[in-house]
């Protein structure tokens, strides 16, 4: 293949020729690129052929994490490495739909952040299912009707999502990626102003994110939880008096317009999602070497009982990242924990900490490992 990555330098002649020269090249590029891609994709179907023998998932995020940070490691530049993730899940996204299209289920109507995070994780070539809540996403991925879901887990503004912890709580599901979004929320409303709104709707969990710009500049307009943001924005369109917290995407889908954007309390507002499946459907993920097992537990309330909890922990380096604690739901005033770990259980220090933290809980469930958010 032609080498055409050579840097052009201006060369004195008119400009409409130069650029007219570096069109005809890219055109050349493209069509290199797209040749490639289908070569990528004659491989992708006879390694899917291959599967169908001894019945291998199609989807593996550990595999796929370890694609992209090979493709990272390789990367020489112009092409920002922040770009490689999202480029890449795409092309392994269209591959992947040749053996068989992902259903994935997420909180809908079409215009949700729970969409773009599930778009984000799987790439576009997927079957949507969009469903009016989060026990939704759970009843159509245990029930089949979905291969995955993809549900927030928690907020850097809000904190957890306690519904979503009360559900892999009881659910069989197990969570086997996570994807991080940065969210902005936007004012969206059919007329340009702020005039005459008396109803901001939005998703509970928005409406707290953004109570400080509320308070100050729409302090008399009712805040009204609705079951998504894109809810909100549906409702947005259909009422003058109707405004909703949203994404641009909702934007464009409604067909409003955004009279505020990003007015979100904290600039730098994040909301991190995880992706759920059934045991029996996903073979267990193979460690990457930037891995995160969750689990939920539980211990006997006696003196000393969290600190001895911890123990095993430091005792074998292993780092906990997040720890959370919610109602165990027995009347009795007990708790459980949910705790992420940084490492996979095929590590023997992982494994290690985790027998002895097993050996100590009067409950104990790994929820999953798998990669780290790979964006």
């Amino acid at each position: 293949m032609a080498d055409h990555s050579e840097h052009f330098q201006p060369d004195g002649r008119p400009v409409d020729e130069q650029l007219a020269d570096l069109r005809v090249r890219i055109d050349v590029v493209d069509q290199q690129l797209l040749t490639l891609l289908n070569a990528r994709a004659k491989l992708a179907q006879a390694v899917g052929e291959v599967k169908k023998i001894d019945g291998s998932p199609v989807f593996r995020p550990d595999r796929e994490a370890q694609v992209i940070d090979r493709v990272k490691n390789r990367n020489l530049g112009p092409v920002l490495n922040d770009s490689i993730a999202p480029i890449w899940r795409e092309i392994m996204s269209a591959c992947r739909s040749l053996e068989a299209r992902q259903r994935v289920a997420f909180l809908g109507p079409v215009g949700t952040f729970t969409e773009q995070a599930a778009l984000n994780y799987f790439g576009s070539s997927i079957e949507p299912v969009l469903c009016a809540n989060f026990d939704e996403v759970f009843r159509a991925t245990e029930a089949g009707s979905a291969d995955f879901g993809v549900v927030a887990i928690e907020n850097s503004t809000e904190g957890v999502v306690a519904r979503s912890l009360d559900l892999l709580l009881q659910s069989p599901l197990v969570v086997i990626g996570e994807t991080s979004l940065l969210v902005t929320h936007n004012l969206l409303r059919r007329q340009t102003t702020r005039e005459g709104i008396k109803v901001v709707a939005a998703h509970p969990q928005a409406l707290g994110q953004c109570q400080g710009w509320l308070n100050l500049h729409l302090p008399h307009a009712e805040r009204r939880a609705v079951s998504s943001n894109a809810e909100g924005a549906r409702l947005a369109a259909e009422d003058d008096a109707v405004a909703a917290l949203a994404s641009q995407r909702a934007a464009t889908q409604y067909g409003l317009h955004v009279v505020q954007a990003a007015v979100q309390d904290e600039a730098h507002n994040r909301t991190r999602f995880v992706v759920i499946t059934r045991p029996d459907a996903q073979a267990s993920a193979a460690p990457t070497g930037h891995d995160c097992t969750s689990l939920v537990v539980s211990v006997d309330n006696r003196p000393g009982a969290m600190h001895d909890m911890l123990v095993p922990l430091k005792r074998h380096g292993v780092s906990m990242t997040r720890f959370e604690s919610r109602p165990a739901r027995s009347g009795q005033w007990d708790y459980v924990f949910f705790i992420d770990l940084a490492g996979h259980p095929a590590q023997d220090n992982v494994a290690a900490a985790l027998n002895e933290l097993r050996a100590q809980c009067t409950f104990f469930k790994v929820l999953g490992s798998y990669p780290l958010d790979a964006h």
